[in-house]
């Protein structure tokens, strides 16, 4: 037995020894690349004053350069821009990938051991922040760290700097998924607890409040301002008709025009009337819309690449672009991932579908903004195969020009500028196209005010973020968007009110107002959190992250709650993150909400009354997986004898 432990202390320090000069080769390498990518950068721009006009010398050239001038047309400033970079800048400038930051707030360049998966994973996966913005000349990144306020300002002004000592100083433009709710889904939303906690999109559709949701955009711009965040990758126009699709919770539901009406205040809300230096451009998606996934599986995957519309309902899916982002002059469009099947000449993937990059959206709706398609249809990475669907034959380079000849500017999840410089030189595309999408580009630095000023004070940004009245006013969207769905008399709830309580982060607030007791048996009510149910998967990394599949409850968890709730009147509150199949429970239960994102404290605010119920619901509520299987993926409450239809929902009085 000695023999054996003594073998296996020396195998496990011997693992041990190879994986720390593993690191230490990884770390050698990063750390020199970093230093030659510096090298290529040169001095920092100066701030000067020629003729009365202030600006910053972003080419280090002595003078007042029309794209440096404040005071020139937005027109002007892109075309001076566009003449001036090399076509190897020009071709940097058409992708946007996601970049890392260390936990402190710094430029993420060489690896960094932490607790974090995210930081983990990111500082051995992604390019250097140098390699991206001084070898391959890119200037538009999707942040994915959620640190505090000051440290996201700081990481800012610190990639900023970086951009400034550039040939021409093109600053960077920073991107962001969703960082206002409470889930956490590198594939679609970030959990930032420095900024103020709100219900979903689909909790904001819940309150149908429109003015509430553009108040929500306005703070959730002033948080995003703060720390450096330009560009918001959402709202999500796509319609919930297809109630197994995982990414049903990124949206305002399945009714066109009460989406339409949420994309409207919401682009609104964080570009203003006119997009300028205070806002924040929306890159609304996915045109089309994403929503009819085929079977209700999700096209990030291979499995879920079709888009069908058995109903023809495809026009459908277009009302809230044309009705909702379009009439709030959204900045930019990205298309989703799946084939339109169909619905164009060619069943190929929306990014590389000219009938809908350019035939519609351009010609026929006459979008003149920026175009970027979903991440990583283009090459294979660590998260998965290239998502070229209906294309997959084609070589890399064929993928880059079919999606620029279909009509999109910029490239999400990539970064292969060389690529579009070889198909010029090559002839395949020429450099007049590629100004056009560049101009595009850069004509939304400007509005922002990025050439003239990049920077955020670290400070102020940890004063703005997560403030009280912000947070103040989270908490009242939560309360305005439970749906309550049955009441037999339960609510509200007595103060003094013994509860026992499952499933809630918090219990220890049911003290304010009733009693937290151990034991059902102990109780007057019972109190169950549940979550939509769903499908574990694990054969991609990403379907971690995605709820898919069954809507109903596997027998055991339905007996396991059940055989709770029998015991005493009992209120169940249901997590929607799609539209659960709860006919067995609604039945058991004396009391059963839909919530969207709701914290305990405000739970307790909802069950004693102290606010009144009245959110509607964004979907449906099938009545059973057999109604869900045989209802059509393009069209909305169309399932047979719904538990509760689209707009059901109770109040106290």
């Amino acid at each position: 037995m000695k023999k054996v432990l003594k073998i296996l202390k020396y195998g496990l320090l011997a693992i041990l020894g190879i994986l720390i000069v593993a690191f230490l080769v990884i770390y050698t390498k990063m750390a020199l690349a970093s230093s030659s990518n510096f090298d290529l950068l040169g001095e920092e721009a100066t701030s000067s004053t020629q003729n009365g006009i202030s600006f910053r010398d972003l080419n280090k050239n002595g003078k007042l350069d029309v794209y440096e001038n404040p005071k020139a047309s937005l027109e002007d400033r892109a075309n001076d821009l566009v003449s001036q970079m090399t076509l190897e800048e020009k071709a940097g400038s058409m992708f946007v990938n996601m970049i890392g930051t260390t936990p402190d707030g710094e430029p993420m360049e060489k690896p960094v051991f932490s607790t974090d998966p995210m930081t983990l994973i990111m500082s051995f996966m992604l390019p250097s922040n140098s390699e991206m913005i001084a070898q391959k000349k890119m200037n538009s990144f999707n942040i994915l760290t959620s640190i505090d306020a000051d440290l996201l300002a700081k990481y800012n002004n610190s990639v900023q700097k970086m951009a400034e000592r550039t040939r021409l100083g093109i600053p960077i433009t920073i991107a962001s998924d969703p960082r206002h709710g409470t889930e956490n889904n590198p594939g679609a939303s970030l959990y930032t607890p420095a900024f103020s906690q709100w219900p979903s999109s689909l909790g904001l559709a819940a309150t149908r409040d429109t003015v509430l949701v553009r108040e929500f955009a306005d703070i959730a711009r002033r948080e995003y301002t703060a720390v450096g965040i330009r560009l918001a990758l959402h709202p999500m126009a796509d319609l919930a008709t297809e109630p197994r699709w995982g990414r049903s919770n990124g949206t305002f539901g399945e009714d066109a025009h009460l989406s339409a009406m949420m994309t409207k205040a919401y682009v609104l809300g964080f570009q203003g009337d006119s997009l300028d230096q205070n806002g924040v451009a929306c890159m609304t998606k996915h045109f089309s819309g994403g929503g009819p996934q085929e079977n209700g599986e999700d096209a990030h995957f291979p499995y879920g690449k079709n888009q069908v519309y058995p109903g023809n309902n495809f026009d459908y899916h277009v009302i809230p672009f044309t009705e909702g982002a379009f009439e709030a002059n959204t900045a930019q469009i990205m298309p989703y991932y799946g084939i339109p099947i169909g619905q164009t000449n060619e069943d190929v993937a929306f990014g590389f579908n000219k009938d809908i990059i350019t035939t519609l959206l351009r010609d026929s709706l006459n979008f003149k903004g920026v175009v970027c398609t979903d991440w990583n249809i283009i090459t294979d990475s660590r998260m998965g195969e290239g998502r070229a669907w209906g294309v997959e034959n084609l070589t890399l380079k064929e993928r880059v020009k079919k999606v620029i000849d279909a009509g999109c500017d910029q490239f999400g999840g990539e970064s292969i500028p060389e690529l579009i410089v070889e198909l010029v030189k090559d002839g395949a595309i020429s450099e007049d196209r590629i100004n056009i999408s560049v101009k595009r580009i850069m004509l939304d630095k400007f509005r922002l005010g990025l050439f003239d000023n990049p920077y955020v004070d670290e400070k102020e940004a940890a004063q703005i973020a997560g403030k009280k009245s912000f947070r103040e006013k989270g908490k009242i969207a939560q309360s305005k968007s439970m749906v309550l769905l049955k009441n037999d008399g339960l609510l509200p709830l007595k103060k003094g009110t013994k509860i026992y309580a499952e499933g809630m982060l918090t219990p220890e607030v049911i003290n304010t107002d009733g009693a937290l007791v151990d034991n059902p048996q102990d109780a007057d009510v019972i109190l169950k959190k549940i979550r939509t149910p769903f499908e574990p998967r694990d054969e991609y990394f990403l379907e971690s992250f995605f709820n898919q599949g069954r809507l109903y409850y596997s027998y055991e968890e339905k007996k396991e709650l059940l055989d709770l709730i029998n015991q005493k009147p009992a209120i169940v509150v249901a997590n929607l993150e799609r539209a659960a199949i709860l006919t067995e429970i609604d039945k058991a239960s004396s009391a059963l909400f839909g919530e969207f994102g709701t914290s305990d404290e405000v739970l307790m605010d909802v069950l004693f009354g102290k606010v009144n119920p009245s959110g509607k619901l964004p979907f449906e509520l099938p009545s059973s997986w057999e109604a869900v299987e045989n209802q059509k993926e393009d069209v909305q409450y169309d399932s047979k004898d719904p538990l509760y239809p689209f707009g059901f929902g109770l109040s106290y009085k």
